[in-house]
């Protein structure tokens, strides 16, 4: 197929911007990943451990569990994160309530760090 100089034109300011679009979006992608050590030292740091384990439950419910209450849901990050903030009361495993221990961070990269951690269990 013969393209004239009009049609090159024209396909070069459709692929520019989608190609600038695809990088912004690679660059998101990387910026929001997750460090696990991070979160782990944090974690660990807190004795969030405790509790919680990966994968099975302790005194509270394990990170699979509580990524799966909030898979899908828009909001789940921030009810993590207001969890380990507020000291509100929690529900544990074996029916009674206490207050959930404040992590000793307030520092936003730090706590969404170790939500996105938790939540990609």
């Amino acid at each position: 197929m013969h393209r004239t100089p009009s049609s090159k034109r024209a396909l070069t300011l459709v692929l520019i911007p989608l190609a600038m679009a695809l990088m912004g979006l690679a660059a998101n992608v990387q910026a929001t990943e997750v460090d696990a050590d991070a979160a782990n030292k944090l974690a660990k740091r807190n004795d969030c451990f405790k509790c919680h384990a990966v994968d099975k439950t302790k005194k509270g419910p394990s990170y699979k569990k509580i990524a799966a209450k909030y898979k899908g849901k828009p909001d789940g990050e921030e009810k993590a994160i207001k969890n380990m903030t507020t000291g509100q009361k929690v529900k544990l495993e074996d029916g009674t309530e206490e207050e959930h221990k404040v992590i000793d961070t307030k520092d936003p990269k730090e706590l969404k760090n170790l939500a996105q951690w938790i939540l990609s269990r």
